[in-house]
């Protein structure tokens, strides 16, 4: 007899998060350019697109009302007002996406974070991406040369806030080294996809293979 059809899986919704200068966006992008059946998550914002992004890769630029609209109508997983413009993340795509047994790969604060875990708990694997240190957390923040040193001061007051709500997350991470980071996270993709409860067609599977005949 031929092998069996693998039964069908949902995919599930991978969260990273990290203070600013901890990691999630080089893991993030790596994880997007490295693992398969994975999509990075598209956010919908009301900003005006810059000369460097492309609408649908870095974001997908909409208007006011029709934010307002995907807001009302809760088709939006997380949304937040940031200096006046709206973000947030389509329900559509990702439910299409997950029911097609493909996994959507998150790069959100733990505000958003919270907004997902409290509409789709069951799909969600979030995790928290800790500095080892403080003081290493600034020295990146500072390498990084992006920010005058007000900004840094700030952003690590930002840190401190972000971190105390690390028990939000199913998982966390101490990235002290960038590539074993990765390796973590990658370990807890690959086995929250063999998670039972995602496997939708393994009843079937398991009936059929208890029913086949061998000589």
């Amino acid at each position: 007899m031929a092998d069996l059809a693998r039964p069908a899986r949902r995919g599930l919704m991978l969260i990273l998060s990290s203070p600013s200068g901890a990691g999630k966006s080089t893991l993030t992008r790596t994880l997007s350019q490295k693992e398969t059946n994975l999509d990075l998550s598209i956010s919908v914002t009301t900003r005006g697109k810059r000369p460097s992004e492309i609408d649908g890769v870095h974001y997908r630029f909409i208007d006011r009302d029709a934010f307002d609209l995907l807001r009302q109508r809760d088709e939006l997983l997380e949304w937040a007002e940031v200096h006046g413009n709206g973000y947030g993340t389509p329900r559509k795509p990702v439910e299409e996406a997950l029911k097609a047994g493909r996994d959507v790969l998150f790069d959100i604060d733990y505000q958003g974070t919270q907004q997902i875990l409290e509409k789709a708990r069951e799909d969600v694997v979030a995790i928290f991406i800790l500095p080892p240190s403080m003081a290493e957390l600034r020295s990146r923040l500072v390498r990084r040369a992006e920010d005058a040193p007000e900004v840094i001061a700030r952003r690590l007051d930002n840190a401190r806030d972000e971190i105390a709500r690390w028990s939000v997350y199913d998982y966390v991470i101490v990235n002290d080294d960038l590539g074993a980071a990765y390796e973590s996270v990658r370990a807890i993709l690959v086995a929250e996809r063999l998670k039972r409860s995602r496997a939708v067609g393994m009843a079937d599977f398991v009936e059929t293979l208890l029913a086949e005949k061998v000589s």
